[in-house]
């Protein structure tokens, strides 16, 4: 409430941070920034059962799906260093002191360590291919979010390794992808693909228009438990051998 306070008296790009799974305490702001339009960040961190023995309570699971339903805010979630720098780079250039036509925006990060990709400015367009795949054309694509996309990029190497042409796209924003012309989505997601796997270490009630029938989401749709985040990971099904598994799924599925 009060960043709202700060925003609408003007002349600061404000923000503000927190946990992710405290976004619930901060709701009704949350919502407020963006019926009002008013161009507020919000940084909330520790945004998954990868934050490890804090259990349960503190492990988001239904948040980023749940902010996602919010009209006019978008949910960015990076993949790593370079996507943050690329997606805090594109809220400024969105920022705008222009009263009722403001943006508000979440960054969710992660806080376990993830590997570092090269920067792709179409990052800025929510989603983008990451890995293209080698040895022909994609029969699979493989959409992932934050600290997943890694565990994604594992999975593709499995693939390939059997012959699989498997693409990977990041998304780090549902929102900014939305917002691009029919032309570039389909370049990112091509139709002729049904086979897809959504991975997402939360509920996967996003993913369902992206996958379609033929598709698969390696997500989580129960709550978290204390123990270390790599154990967690494991125990939840988010490893490459999973997702692989699931691209053979989608792609059996696909030829049906």
């Amino acid at each position: 409430a009060e960043m709202n306070g700060i925003a609408l008296h003007g002349n600061t790009r404000i923000y503000g941070g927190t946990f992710l799974v405290f976004s619930d305490y901060m709701r009704n702001a949350v919502r407020l920034s963006s019926l009002m339009h008013l161009p507020v960040t919000y940084v909330w961190t520790h945004d998954s059962i990868g934050l490890g023995e804090d259990g349960p309570t503190h492990q988001p699971v239904e948040h980023l799906a749940s902010l996602r339903a919010i009209p006019g805010l978008n949910v960015v979630r990076p993949a790593d260093a370079n996507e943050t720098a690329i997606a805090w780079r594109e809220i400024l250039r969105r920022w705008t002191k222009e009263f009722g036509k403001g943006q508000p925006h979440g960054l969710a990060l992660t806080r376990q360590g993830v590997p570092t990709y090269e920067p792709d400015d179409d990052a800025a367009k929510g989603g983008y291919v990451l890995f293209e795949a080698e040895g022909g054309d994609a029969e699979v694509v493989l959409v992932a979010t934050g600290s997943e996309v890694h565990v994604a990029v594992e999975a593709r190497e499995r693939l390939q390794a059997d012959g699989v042409p498997t693409r990977v796209v990041s998304m780090p924003c549902v929102e900014w992808f939305e917002q691009q012309d029919q032309g570039y989505r389909d370049s990112v997601l091509p139709p002729s693909v049904r086979a897809r796997v959504a991975v997402e270490a939360g509920i996967g009630l996003t993913w369902h228009k992206y996958v379609g029938d033929a598709g698969r989401i390696v997500s989580l749709e129960h709550f978290g438990a204390s123990a270390d985040g790599k154990v967690l990971f494991k125990e939840f099904g988010f490893t490459a051998e999973n997702v692989a598994d699931a691209a053979r799924e989608s792609l059996a599925a696909a030829q049906r």
